[in-house]
């Protein structure tokens, strides 16, 4: 009777023992998916809005840029939350999150003989 008794506490010591580590080896793989996702899909983001942030901020008046619907225009007036673009004839009102880069024009290269 103790021995069946001892036996069966050993069997349940076992049981806990066992239940912890598989329950850490279950959670371990969404632990390492959880790493990747914030490796490859949120730092990237966050640098790509970093960089926007910074470039929209840098704008000024007779910079050239597109919009992210694809208009291209020179810059003639700054609001706090908007642009003015001039789009050669006719102005446009774009909010500054809108613009998606600056044009620049090609750079001479010294290497070019003609």
């Amino acid at each position: 009777m103790i021995a069946a008794l001892t036996t069966a506490q050993v069997i349940a010591t076992e049981a806990e023992s066992t239940s912890g580590s598989s329950a850490l080896a279950f959670l371990f793989p969404f632990l390492i998916l959880g790493g990747l996702f914030y490796l490859f899909i949120l730092m990237p983001q966050r640098r790509r809005q970093k960089q926007t942030k910074l470039m929209q901020a840098a704008m000024g008046i007779g910079d050239e840029v597109r919009t992210i619907g694809g208009i291209v225009g020179t810059i003639v007036d700054e609001d706090d939350e908007t642009f003015t673009l001039d789009l050669g004839g006719s102005t446009m009102r774009v909010v500054k999150r809108a613009v998606a880069e600056m044009m620049r024009p090609p750079q001479p290269d010294g290497d070019n003989e003609s």
